[in-house]
Order: C-alpha cells, then structure tokens, then sequence
C-alpha cells in the first residue's frame, strides 16, 4: 500500500519513546508521531496521552525519501470549516511575572544589559554610572555595567557555595 502525503489513516500504537509514538499503519508499514503532534496542548509525555495498542487515527505529513513516515494525531482531527485549532500559550515576554517552573528571582534581571533594543532603566531615575547617556550607549559604557554585573554575580555564588561548604579551609567529609 503506497502512503500518499495528507493520508488519513488508522493505525496501532507499537512503541513509546521521550520524543513520540511509533504508529504501525498497515502491512509492517510504521511512521512516527513526534512528540509536538499528539494533541494541541503541550505534551510532557507521551505515555499520559498514549498507551502501547492504542488505535488512533493519524495524518501522513510527510514521506522522506529514505522511508521515514512523518506522523500527526492533532492534525487528523476533523474540525467544524473555520474553526482553528486551539493556540498554545506563548510567553510573551512583555509582564516580567514569575516563570513555570521556578526560580524566577534567583538571577534578577539589572537594567539595560545585553541589547534588545531597550534602554537602560535605573530605579533612582540617574543614567547609568554618572554619565549622560543621550542615545545609544558607549562600549565603555556598556564593558563596564558588565564587569560590574559579573562581579556582583560572581560574589554572590562564592557567598552562597562557602557557606555551605563551611567557609574556606573547611574539608568536606
């Protein structure tokens, strides 16, 4: 049987690994369902949308010329004309609130830094290090926020690891 890109098909869940599903289609022909095209939600794992003998019905994307068989689930999914799939939640980056996963103030971000286009802002209303700045800033400039920013971080990792090592000089057991 010849698989023919757009393809909706049925098929049989066969394995599970960390970055997808492998489908049995038919006659000992299996394609792969990558991770990002299970469901349109985020998929940490397969295993909680997915289980091994599952059937599902799957959508070809793509045929390589070496035999390989792009799959989608999410793709498959007869949706009502006009309808689009639900988006997925994109940081925006635009409300500097805590992020997933933790440790959102463990490195606070210092005004200006790295480019990005925006300038640099300080909580006393003062430029940067004394100086004006009417425009872009200078590479001294730049050079020595980040030597100043290195130095505040490089202290406070020395802080925090001798302290719990014990302080210099200790040996650890």
């Amino acid at each position: 049987m010849a698989i023919e890109v757009g393809a909706k098909l049925e098929g049989k869940v066969t394995g599970i690994t960390h970055f997808g599903a492998f489908v049995d289609l038919s006659g000992g022909v299996t394609g792969l369902v990558h991770i990002s095209e299970i469901a349109d939600n985020y998929v940490k794992d397969v295993k909680d949308h997915l289980k091994i003998d599952d059937i599902v019905k799957v959508k070809v994307i793509n045929v390589d010329k070496d035999g390989k068989i792009g799959l989608s689930i999410k793709q498959a999914i007869d949706r009502p004309e006009g309808q689009a799939p639900p988006q997925r939640e994109r940081f925006s980056g635009g409300d500097r609130g805590p992020r997933p996963g933790g440790g959102g103030d463990r490195f606070p971000r210092t005004g200006g830094g790295g480019g990005g286009g925006r300038p640099y802002k300080s909580n006393s209303g003062k430029p940067p290090y004394g100086k004006p700045s009417f425009g872009k800033p200078t590479f001294e400039d730049k050079v020595s926020r980040f030597l100043k920013d290195s130095e505040e971080r490089i202290s406070s990792l020395k802080k925090n690891t001798e302290s719990k090592r014990g302080g210099r000089g200790a040996k650890r057991v």
